[in-house]
């Protein structure tokens, strides 16, 4: 039977190449290193078992290539799956609007947008925003407050008149003295 060391030394002979091989089986490194680590995973596992073998590598090549071959299956299935798919009914198209929301959004602060996504998009109440923030319902409020305050400001949707920067004149009164 083999040792430890002699799995480290397979792992750390063969892993690259192998990861090399099925990724450009895949078309994707994550996906590959993630079978290949997997083959080794089962491989340690059953050390007791492929250790003995003539060749552990040719069993940890197979395992990585049977994952790497499932997965890839799995993908086409999907792929033909989602192309057969048409739009679903009822969801808005992109238009500008969203695009600017989106884009106004990124520009509020974490907290204040955050609160903002969970009660106008996520349809939570405040309690419940402050239950999984671990806040008060109060601070909850402040935050919607200030995002949308923030967020008006930034889709040129503020409520208030624009503040007129004309200097103001001093009211002068006919009559009387006004010192």
């Amino acid at each position: 039977m083999r040792t430890e060391s002699d799995f480290i030394d397979l792992y750390e002979d063969h892993y690259s190449d192998l990861a090399g091989q099925v990724s450009a089986y895949l078309g994707d490194a994550s996906e590959a290193q993630d079978m290949v680590q997997e083959a080794f995973l089962r491989a340690w596992q059953r050390w007791d078992r492929i250790g003995v073998y003539d060749q552990p590598l040719a069993w940890v090549r197979r395992v990585a290539w049977n994952l790497a071959t499932n997965r890839h299956r799995r993908n086409q299935v999907a792929r033909r799956f989602l192309l057969k798919q048409r739009d679903p009914e009822g969801v808005p198209a992109v238009n500008p609007d969203h695009i600017a929301l989106h884009e106004a959004l990124q520009k509020v602060g974490a907290r204040q947008r955050k609160a903002i996504v969970m009660h106008y998009m996520g349809d939570m109440s405040v309690a419940d925003i402050a239950e999984v923030c671990g806040v008060r319902a109060g601070t909850v409020k402040s935050w919607l407050h200030r995002g949308r305050k923030e967020l008006a400001g930034l889709l040129g949707d503020d409520p208030r008149p624009p503040a007129d920067k004309t200097p103001t004149r001093q009211r002068t009164f006919e009559g009387g003295n006004h010192s």
